[in-house]
């Protein structure tokens, strides 16, 4: 869609942007003369003008400055522009208060590749893995996830960001990350019963005990949140094509997950949760 965007030139509203499709300018290459009745002299100026510099800016795969001139209920269309660069991002926490989060495991997903980070083993390693992308994708992560990485490790990411909560919303998708989740067809499994209260309750359990099983299984949830965005990002992706010319032709299809690196303890997520009905 990156391509067959106007929105992101001033004064082009979705409106005028759809008239232009229905008027056979589906893409940048296609605007030249002669233009479209409906546009003035100083528009048509305005539209050459900005598509030059698109051109080069897409050409330099920045996609922050694509970002930065996008409504924000259009940022969606820059997804498969940037999917060989982008890093779906979740991080868990020891959730004791809002004024002293910290940071316990953070997993990074690549569409290729799974990344973990743990607290007190290689969180340090994030900072510089974390350069290599240039589309960061998270769910609530302009709120939470992105303000506490760039609190604990003390410079900003400034990569361009789809946050998929406000993106699912405006599609009617809510009820938190598992909730969108259930609605768009993806099971959890095992874990299905696993939320971020429960991670943090796995972390005391590993910290108490030093038992690997709770570390894997916490991994486990943390990386399966993480895989998820890119599903939930396509689906919702495909949705929004559907008011547009090219439902059909840009259609993405879904993503094949990758293999697991962690499994659950089931076992231990049994216990755990007994512990936690049972008061104690």
């Amino acid at each position: 869609m990156l391509f067959n965007t106007f929105v992101h030139i001033p004064g082009i509203g979705e409106t005028t942007e759809r008239k232009l499709w229905q008027a056979g300018i589906t893409t940048w290459d296609d605007f030249r003369e002669p233009y479209p009745e409906f546009l003035t002299g100083q528009k048509i100026r305005c539209i050459i003008d900005h598509l030059a510099r698109s051109r080069a800016q897409a050409g330099q795969s920045t996609a922050r400055e694509f970002l930065r001139q996008l409504p924000a209920a259009q940022r969606w269309r820059i997804f498969p522009h940037y999917r060989d660069s982008v890093a779906y991002l979740d991080i868990e926490t020891t959730g004791l208060s809002r004024s002293d989060h910290c940071i316990t495991t953070i997993s990074l997903y690549d569409g290729k590749e799974v990344f973990t980070y743990v607290q007190g083993q290689n969180l340090a390693d994030f900072a510089e893995d974390i350069g290599r992308y240039q589309l960061l994708v998270t769910y609530n992560g302009r709120a939470f996830d992105v303000p506490m990485l760039e609190k604990h490790f003390g410079f900003r990411l400034d990569q361009a960001h789809i946050d998929l909560r406000p993106l699912l919303q405006g599609l009617g998708f809510v009820g938190g990350l598992k909730g969108c989740e259930r609605q768009m067809g993806l099971d959890r499994g095992e874990l299905a019963g696993v939320d971020g209260y429960f991670a943090v309750v796995l972390w005391r359990e590993y910290c108490r005990t030093k038992d690997r099983r709770a570390l894997e299984t916490l991994l486990a949830y943390n990386v399966e949140d993480t895989v998820n965005l890119e599903s939930l990002l396509v689906k919702a992706y495909n949705l929004k094509l559907a008011g547009t010319p090219f439902a059909e032709s840009h259609r993405l299809d879904l993503p094949i997950p990758p293999e697991r690196a962690f499994v659950p303890d089931v076992a231990l997520i049994d216990r755990l949760q007994g512990r936690l009905r049972g008061g104690y």
